[in-house]
């Protein structure tokens, strides 16, 4: 794949190996209309329910537990415009739910693909060598109608469900009751849909997954950062980005790469211990609103240096917000060949070192914010140093 990168793209101001032919290149076999939901499984889905309620905006819309007879577990759904989130707890010590929990901690099990015929996709990839999870599967809701799902593995404990809502008029599931009256949101957010989903994996496992996304999902490789791109003084790691081919699903793929010291990828992996999704890249069309009431509402983000901002203008030029205003929020900014991106990412939004979330504001850019990797890692590792894990 690194071949066909380098011949048909190009390396940009940044050292960044971009393919331009990356959605054309892309298969059809697996045609994904986009991310259905992201689910994580957690500790206390009540709470976490209440924790993107009222600090992101969230909206709870159905809920599953023993109020609907499912006796092993409660699930929340919770909607924000295109991006839906089920948070799921078990409701006993033993199961594959608190066993996850208990490795883990809080972290996202599944991130399932919306599709027209989850029977072909669910064969088009266990042909091509995914591991099943769930054969096509018919659940019968009454008369809210039929869902239809699949599902095989990917990195770690991580798994792609397939979903075809288009016989199905019920709230969620089958199993799941609507919520009529949900407690009020926070207000004014307008997250709009998931951006992107960042897997890390082990030293030597990037180009296996490359590999599984192209062989299996019919992906394409984007982006290809290498670790003379992204790196400190102290450490380095690696990054490919794979789409799909209308774009609505892109999936960045990192490993560690050696350094001085611990790089955050490394971290994550040994106290999530296994591979997993790092972040979630939520995108918005309004970031200085946006996170001006995430951090009113008590979100922790990342923060950079005054120097940063200082030759931020010069970088990237006119980016429609001040740079000052940027500096008081702690907004990353970056422009390539196609336009500019802002963008900001949270402390890690558990005690475990492991997930956060990126929000993302695009005007033309399809990066990932290339130029401020040096600055955001330093970030990071001030954090690390810490918490005792640089």
């Amino acid at each position: 794949m690194t071949e066909t990168l380098e011949s048909r793209g190009a390396a940009n101001q940044s050292g960044a190996h971009i393919n331009t032919d990356a959605f054309a290149e892309a298969q059809d076999f697996l045609p994904l209309k986009g991310i259905d939901h992201v689910e994580f499984w957690v500790g206390n889905a009540r709470q976490a329910s209440a924790y993107y309620r009222a600090l992101w905006g969230f909206t709870p819309t159905a809920f599953s537990g023993l109020e609907t007879k499912v006796r092993d577990r409660a699930s929340y759904v919770l909607q924000q415009n295109d991006i839906r989130f089920v948070v799921t707890a078990p409701l006993g010590p033993e199961g594959e739910i608190a066993e996850h929990v208990h490795r883990h901690g809080d972290g996202v099990k599944d991130i399932a693909f919306a599709v027209d015929d989850v029977e072909s996709a669910w064969r088009e990839t266990t042909s091509r060598g995914a591991q099943s999870v769930m054969e096509p599967t018919e659940l019968d809701g009454g008369d809210d109608g039929i869902l239809r799902r699949s599902a095989v593995r990917t990195y770690g404990d991580v798994i792609h469900t397939f979903v075809d809502r288009s016989d199905y008029h019920g709230a969620f599931a089958p199993g799941y009751r609507r919520i009529k009256r949900p407690p009020a949101a926070a207000a004014g957010l307008s997250l709009l849909e998931v951006d992107h989903c960042v897997g890390n994996v082990a030293l030597g496992e990037m180009d296996r997954y490359v590999a599984y996304y192209r062989d299996v999902f019919g992906f394409s490789q984007l982006i290809h950062y290498d670790d003379k791109v992204i790196h400190t003084d102290y450490s380095a790691l690696m990054s490919k980005v794979m789409t799909n081919g209308n774009g609505r699903v892109k999936f960045p793929i990192n490993e560690p790469a050696s350094g001085k010291k611990k790089s955050q990828i490394q971290e994550y992996l040994d106290w999530y211990l296994s591979s997993g999704v790092q972040h979630v890249a939520l995108r918005t069309d309004d970031i200085v609103t946006t996170v001006r009431l995430l951090r009113q509402n008590g979100i922790e983000f990342l923060g950079l240096p005054h120097e940063y901002y200082a030759s931020l203008a010069e970088r990237v030029g006119d980016v429609g917000v001040p740079i000052d205003t940027l500096e008081e929020l702690g907004i990353e900014a970056d422009r390539d060949e196609e336009g500019y991106l802002l963008q900001i990412f949270t402390r890690p939004v558990q005690d475990r070192p492991t997930f956060f979330f990126e929000v993302i504001e695009r005007h033309g850019s399809r990066g990932f914010g290339v130029g401020n990797f040096k600055a955001l890692f330093e970030a990071i590792e001030r954090e690390q140093a810490q918490r005792g894990n640089l």
